[in-house]
């Protein structure tokens, strides 16, 4: 991040919401002072990893298992050192002075607003519910236990820098952050699966990254800045012969935060990266992966780009209905009886559901300020971590006698009923349905946005396809509670006997207890996640 002049410390108006600058010794130094309680968050995290990466240098392997104990603290404490920041001020640093003096957000490369604190939120509890569902994995794979939590806490730290960040250059190196330990994440998993999932991931993000480097220096070269706030000044009054160039700036600067957030056509990669991650990574980047480029997705738009908005609107509403169709015709492809058919279900769904979370975005850019459309889009990010995560916990649980095909949850009521009703739950709300009033809060929302914004048309395509998607979804719910396969009877019996399938190991059933409580009290109390996400996110 850019460290440059402030101003002294003193409270600014800045429209909606006042920032407390901060304080220089000297006004001719470019030394400034950090705001450490602004950036503690993922900076906590970043520490957390160094720490885990030194104590696994010293620690006998027969106390290694402590490494993740330490990895999911780490990742407590950063969600702890949100709580100062909320119900304040944004806290802004790293930011230089403007003509006038004074220090803005437009000058600043890291502000902590209502934006990143739920962004962050989500960014660091997907991690840690993710940690929990490693425990078991670690072990029973043999992963490497320091490298392993080194990398999660490492991408995680990029996944919650990214949110903050208001120059395009930080931006760009918080995606790095998360997504370059991603790669090692996916590869880590030793059944030759993971380096070709790993390979395709690399490929194709290091492809995305330089397009949009490609954009990022089209944009620096129209508007002669990097800051979002001056990025969106310099092109509303670019001379005319450089909009051509700054218009394929702000489309190429874009495809990154599309790749991330598996938007069609850049969501090539993830049926096969996520059958060949380790469980709980495919989980974690199913979240927070998606959560990290939304964010950065929302940033460049409303932000900078703010100039091309009805541009960039009618863009995004065309990639909403084309992601969420293709997700859920690709869903409904899948064969239940193949291997890995589970997870490469729950991957097509994450493509449909990357639709959803665009629709507020494209929202955004028919409303005055599009700030106000992306309530809905955090909204959304938040019930589909939780529901997504539980899912993928119960795939998790499941998975560790048998193949991860849907076929394997037949007669799972029988066998264990409560994982079966927590997946039918985690289902129920992916599907917008009763008694997942959560998952229906949140396609209302989301519904709401676009009808509000004249997208008609685009609530009509988002109302067809969540009709498609219940067949899926309803299907795999009701193999929850069919009778078993005779050919299954044995091996189920076997696993009653020594009861493999109902003593869930301590992470999984943290994690499975954690997400279906939340997802239990937001379906009993969906205002709460109003409260939280609600508001101008600017």
């Amino acid at each position: 991040m850019l460290a440059a002049h402030t101003a002294a410390l003193g409270p600014h108006s800045t429209g909606q919401h006042t920032v407390t600058s901060l304080a220089v010794a000297n006004p001719g130094s470019l030394i400034q002072s950090v705001d450490w309680v602004a950036i503690a968050p993922p900076l906590i995290a970043a520490v957390a990893a160094l720490a885990v990466l030194v104590t696994d240098l010293f620690l006998p392997e027969r106390h290694k298992q402590w490494l993740g104990r330490l990895a999911a603290a780490g990742l407590a404490l950063a969600l702890i050192a949100l709580l100062p920041l909320t119900g304040g001020s944004p806290r802004a640093t790293f930011c230089l002075r403007n003509v006038a003096g004074a220090t803005d957000t437009a000058g600043c490369s890291y502000v902590a607003d209502h934006f990143a604190l739920v962004f962050q939120l989500l960014a660091l509890g997907g991690a840690l519910i993710a940690a929990l569902l490693s425990t078991q994995t670690v072990d029973r794979e043999k992963l490497p236990r320091g490298e392993y939590w080194f990398l999660l806490l490492s991408s995680a730290t990029g996944a919650a820098l990214l949110p903050a960040s208001r120059d395009l250059a930080t931006m760009v190196i918080a995606l790095e952050v998360a997504s370059l330990p991603a790669f090692a994440l996916v590869a880590l998993r030793r059944d030759g699966r993971g380096a070709e999932a790993a390979f395709k991931f690399f490929v194709s993000s290091v492809t995305a990254t330089a397009v949009m480097l490609l954009g990022i220096g089209f944009v620096y070269a129209a508007s002669g800045s990097l800051h979002l706030g001056a990025v969106a000044q310099g092109l509303e009054h670019a001379p005319g012969q450089l909009r051509p160039l700054a218009e394929a700036g702000a489309v190429l600067t874009l495809v990154g935060f599309a790749f991330k957030v598996a938007a069609v056509p850049f969501h090539f990669w993830l049926p096969d990266t996520y059958t060949g991650a380790p469980l709980p990574v495919a989980g974690y980047l199913s979240v927070v992966g998606k959560a990290a480029g939304l964010s950065g997705l929302a940033l460049a738009t409303t932000i900078a780009f703010r100039p091309y908005a009805h541009s960039w609107g009618l863009v995004l509403a065309v990639l909403a209905a084309v992601t969420m169709t293709v997700g859920n015709v690709g869903a409904l492809r899948q064969r239940f009886d193949t291997r890995y058919s589970a997870v490469r279900l729950l991957a097509w769904s994450s493509v449909g559901q990357a639709g959803y979370l665009l629709v507020p975005l494209a929202a955004a850019g028919y409303a005055p300020t599009g700030a106000d459309m992306l309530g809905a889009t955090a909204a959304y990010a938040l019930i589909y971590g939780v529901v997504n995560l539980g899912a993928f916990g119960v795939v998790a649980a499941v998975g560790r006698r048998a193949g991860i095909r849907v076929d394997d949850f037949r007669g799972l009521f029988a066998r264990n009923r409560w994982t079966a009703l927590a997946l039918a739950f985690f289902l129920l709300c992916l599907a917008g349905l009763p008694p997942g009033v959560i998952g229906l809060f949140g396609k209302v929302v989301v519904f709401r946005a676009a009808v509000d914004a004249g997208l008609g048309w685009l609530a009509v395509v988002m109302a067809v396809n969540v009709v498609v998607a219940l067949y899926y979804y309803l299907r795999w719910t009701a193999r929850l509670f069919a009778p078993a396969d005779p050919a299954d009877a044995a091996a189920a019996a076997a696993a009653a006997e020594d009861g493999a399938e109902r003593r869930l190991p301590v992470g999984l059933t943290a994690t499975l207890g954690l997400t279906a409580s939340l997802a239990v009290v937001l379906s009993v109390a969906p205002q709460l996640v109003l409260q939280v996400a609600g508001g101008s996110l600017f």
